[in-house]
C-alpha cells in the first residue's frame, strides 16, 4: 500500500475516533440535561452540548466522511460489488442522521423554557445513548471481517 493511502487511512481513523467520542458523550449529556432541576445546570449543559457538537463532533464527522469517501473512491472498482461495504455505507448514513438529530435536540434543549417540556424523557436518552455503540460494533465487524 502506498504511504499516502496509509496517511489517509490514519487521519480517517483519527476522525472516526473523535467523532465517536462525541457521539458517545453528547447523548450522555442529554441524560443529565433532561434530569437537571435548576436553571444554572440546564444552561451549563446547553453550553457543553453546543461546544461539543460544534468544536469536536462536526469537524471530526466531516473529516471522517470526506476521507472515507476518498478511500472508497480509490478502491471503488474492488469494493462496489461487495455487500459489506454497502451495509457499512448504510450504517454511516444512519450515523449522519443520528448526528444531525443530536444537533436538533441541542436546539430544542436550548429553547425549552420549562424543564417539564423537554423534547424526550430521561429514559429515552438512556436508550438513545446506546445507538452509536451498536453501530460502531457492526461497522468494525463489517470492515474487519468483510463477511459478505
Amino acid at each position: 500500500m502506498a504511504t499516502g493511502y496509509l496517511w489517509l487511512k490514519a487521519f480517517h481513523l483519527i476522525g472516526v475516533v473523535c467523532w465517536f467520542a462525541g457521539l458517545f458523550y453528547l447523548p450522555r449529556l442529554f441524560v443529565y440535561h433532561s434530569a437537571a432541576a435548576d436553571q444554572v445546570s440546564r444552561e451549563r449543559f446547553t453550553v457543553m452540548e453546543s461546544k461539543l457538537y460544534r468544536i469536536i463532533m462536526r469537524p471530526s464527522m466531516i473529516l471522517s466522511v470526506v476521507l472515507g469517501l476518498v478511500m472508497l473512491g480509490i478502491h471503488w472498482s474492488a469494493l462496489a460489488s461487495q455487500v459489506w461495504i454497502w451495509l457499512k455505507v448504510v450504517l454511516v448514513l444512519a450515523l449522519l442522521g443520528y448526528h444531525h438529530y443530536c444537533g436538533r435536540l441541542i436546539r430544542e434543549f436550548a429553547t425549552a423554557t420549562d424543564p417539564a417540556n423537554q423534547p424526550h424523557s430521561e429514559k429515552f436518552y438512556r436508550i438513545f445513548n446506546e445507538m452509536p455503540a451498536l453501530a460502531l460494533i457492526i461497522i468494525v465487524l463489517l470492515a474487519v471481517l468483510k463477511p459478505f
